[in-house]
């Protein structure tokens, strides 16, 4: 799909969340939250992407060129996962703690709505694996997943059941970030996903308090996970364009349509 927009056009982003329509279905909380970034041309992204979606652009100094997109590899703790339909229930039904290391790419849709698209989700606990893809068509994938802390730093490892895949990175949490910059709200607040499902594109909407973000340096990281997804191989031998990290936020996601 060919991107029509004049080069140097901002996108309308919002920092804060629009807001759901509607009873949320899953909240979830997100804790210690490591974003690692690669910028990439958008003819990487493209081909991967569902239809009615394009690559989402913004340069490294928070200009839209229009040609450049970004990579993410996402490591976080899920808890406390509830489902606010079931009432009292919710937190009895809850699916439990566990680790998720995931791949993803910025998409923007033919009715201007910015999200995120899934690449891969490896998760450390078989039950919300296999739930998930079967809810919500995600490309899901069993772990062995584990969280690592201490000495300023916040790490996650993981190695995919029946394949040779893993990954590791660490990161060194900085100073924290008074004032996002356009870059950074760019690649975090993502109020939504498309999800390709059916013969169709679904856009998920999610919302949660602004990110309280931390600057990062990595300390380790290698990685099979992004090359596996389609992209290409040689990107994370590269110094990452961007590194975050956040102590999290309580997500919380409404119905795809």
């Amino acid at each position: 799909m060919t991107d029509t927009r004049p080069v140097g056009a901002e996108p309308s982003l919002q920092s804060a969340a629009p807001g759901l329509t509607g009873r949320p279905w899953i909240s979830q909380d997100w804790l210690d939250v490591v974003f690692v970034h690669w910028r990439v041309d958008v003819s990487a992204v493209a081909p991967l992407l569902p239809a009615g979606t394009r690559p989402d652009t913004m340069s490294v100094d928070g200009v839209d060129d229009g040609v450049t997109t970004w990579v993410g590899l996402i490591g976080f703790r899920f808890e406390d996962t509830r489902f606010p339909p079931l009432g009292p229930l919710g937190r009895t039904g809850s699916i439990g703690d566990f680790v998720e290391v995931n791949v993803r790419v910025y998409t923007v849709d033919e009715r201007g709505q910015h999200g995120v698209v899934f690449l891969s989700l490896d998760a450390g606990k078989l039950l919300p694996t296999i739930g998930a893809r079967v809810a919500t068509g995600l490309p899901y994938w069993w772990a062995n997943a584990e969280y690592r802390s201490g000495h300023g730093r916040v790490g996650y490892a993981m190695r995919r059941h029946g394949s040779h895949l893993r990954s590791l990175v660490e990161v060194e949490v900085g100073e924290a970030i008074a004032e996002p910059s356009t870059l950074e709200t760019f690649l975090t607040a993502r109020w939504g996903m498309h999800v390709r499902r059916a013969g169709a594109t679904r856009y998920w909407p999610n919302e949660h308090e602004p990110w309280a973000l931390h600057r990062g340096t990595v300390a380790t990281l290698r990685d099979d996970l992004i090359g596996a997804a389609g992209l290409p191989l040689a990107l994370t031998s590269l110094a990452p364009d961007s590194v975050l990290y956040s102590p999290g936020v309580t997500t919380r996601f409404g119905a795809g349509r």
